[in-house]
């Protein structure tokens, strides 16, 4: 039962329901609109089962119909990150061997650039393009394809310590029962209901939102992507009537401080929910205060288990604040040492995963697989303890990433960047924290010459040609010599308590 499935089952139940609302363009389609658009572009896809469509675009309606319409083509959809710059969907392209890409129009530049070391892509359809004439061509008659509920439906790209990203190929049923998951264990949207994620589309909280919703036969409110607008977010919640909404910490604090969120009419709203970062108790308290009348649940998990694992529901929100709740339905977890024993209720350890949810391993990289799920469970890389109450609690992330405003940031990625500029001889990136985004990244550089150490505007330049503007680094520090250990090895809490003490001096980058 993959999502294309799911569409179709709906437009032929009810055809005439409201399915997406796109903020952006203003489009409004009801379920069997939808429908005929994705079997038309699934029918012009120049592909074969099996295949790879990559989808590179901002948020939209289109975006999402291109998505299922990979699908139902037989193919393999894979979301590409809109903020990354050629070189990075370059690598997209060529590690997934798309040979198709559905792309909107404003990053059609970034596109043509990245297919110079991508000669594999043979079609590239264009929103905001080519789409509409390519649709009215095409055929609507619906071919339905066989295949197996543990095909891959996804490749969703997250970075590793390693600092290459990988694809973790996620099935249709690992899709469709995150999405059974979640309701069963959430309580449900409440009916078919009116859904409304700030998450990009490329990012897993944002399709497996998309997903949600539309398993439950519900209209998914679609924002703009390109600059969240608290206001904005607000008149959709209220005029649109949103029963369910979904927004990283960051967004959510300023949804709060909007001025007059007490005069709004809220009343459709009945659940709110965050994830993907880390969130303070006192934002936590303001989101209870700000919307009274909705359950406010908490999201936890990754993009390898679809994405969500465990989930604090709404009537536990105030009573174990700070905590990731329980597992979700069909999610087994563990607590283990570095040796898969099982720590004692109330230690740290890492928690491992399995079950339906859980992804197949990463595209062409079996010994990363094999690395993931050692032991028979899959390794979170997240350092947490469990109450009496059999509630989780994050300790701290034993991989070495940062999440800044919900988006993952992988220090070795970064530093493999920083460490290409002439004047760089030494590097590591650490993240410090932020009253906006939570915590940001900082580079401390040891310079190629002492006497001639690399400028913060030509980190910076460097950095704008090589990296996606969220990775890169907000501030930057000079030492002689980073710390390490007798094996070699950066000490990262050195550099964090220098930070900390005020000793490890930083200019700001931007």
């Amino acid at each position: 039962m993959s999502f294309s499935d799911i569409v179709a089952r709906w437009a032929r139940v009810t055809p005439g329901a409201e399915y997406l609302i796109d903020a952006g363009t203003g489009a409004r389609r009801t379920y069997a609109e939808s429908d005929e658009r994705i079997t038309r572009l699934a029918n012009a896809l120049d592909v074969r089962p099996g295949d790879r469509v990559a989808v590179l675009g901002l948020n939209s309606a289109d975006l999402l119909e291109a998505y299922i319409a990979a699908i139902r083509a037989g193919a393999l959809c894979v979301p590409v990150n809109f903020r990354l710059v050629a070189d990075e969907v370059a690598y997209a392209l060529s590690d997934s061997g798309a040979v198709a890409v559905v792309v909107d129009a404003a990053l059609a530049p970034t596109l043509e650039k990245a297919r110079e070391q991508a000669p594999g892509v043979r079609q590239v359809i264009t929103i905001g393009g080519d789409l509409e004439e390519v649709l009215a061509c095409a055929s609507a008659e619906y071919r339905e394809l066989p295949n197996s509920d543990d095909d891959t439906a996804l490749i969703m790209y997250t970075s590793g310590t390693t600092g290459r990203p990988k694809g973790a190929m996620l099935s249709h049923r690992n899709m469709y029962l995150h999405s059974f998951s979640n309701i069963s264990t959430n309580g449900g949207p409440g009916g078919p209901g009116v859904g409304m994620s700030a998450a990009p589309m490329f990012h897993i909280a944002g399709t497996s939102f998309a997903h949600i919703t539309t398993t439950a036969g519900g209209t998914l409110v679609i924002p703009r992507s390109s600059g969240f607008d608290p206001v904005e977010t607000l008149d959709l919640l209220e005029h649109e009537k949103v029963t369910s909404c979904f927004c990283v910490p960051a967004q959510w604090a300023a949804i709060c401080a909007v001025p007059g969120i007490a005069e709004r009419d809220m009343s459709a709203l009945t659940r709110i929910s965050w994830g993907a970062a880390p969130a303070s108790t006192s934002l936590l308290r303001t989101l209870i205060d700000s919307f009274p009348g909705a359950l406010v649940s908490t999201a936890f998990g990754q993009t390898e288990c679809s994405p969500v694992t465990t989930l604090l529901r709404g009537e536990d929100s105030l009573r174990k604040i700070g905590s990731i709740g329980v597992p979700m339905a069909t999610v087994e977890v563990r607590v283990v040492d570095e040796e898969m024993n099982d720590v004692p209720q109330g230690q740290v350890g890492e928690i491992v995963y399995r079950g339906p949810l859980v992804m197949s391993g990463y595209w062409n990289k079996p010994e990363e697989t094999a690395e993931a799920f050692r032991g028979g469970w899959f390794h979170s890389g997240d350092l947490v303890r469990q109450d009496e109450d059999g509630f989780y609690y994050v300790v701290d992330r034993k991989k070495d990433m940062i999440i800044s405003g919900g988006e993952n940031i992988y220090c070795a990625e970064v530093e493999n960047v920083l460490a290409g500029h002439p004047g760089v001889a030494d590097v590591a990136l650490i993240g410090v924290p932020d009253p906006k985004w939570g915590e940001t990244p900082l580079a401390v550089i040891v310079p190629a010459d002492p006497a001639d150490p690399p400028t913060v505007e030509s980190i910076e330049a460097y950095c704008r040609e090589h990296l996606a503007g969220y990775k890169r680094p907000r501030r930057i520090a000079l030492m002689e010599a980073l710390p390490r250990n007798p094996s070699g090895k950066v000490l990262k809490t050195v550099l964090r308590e220098r930070n900390r003490a005020g000793s490890l001096v930083s200019e700001p980058a931007v």
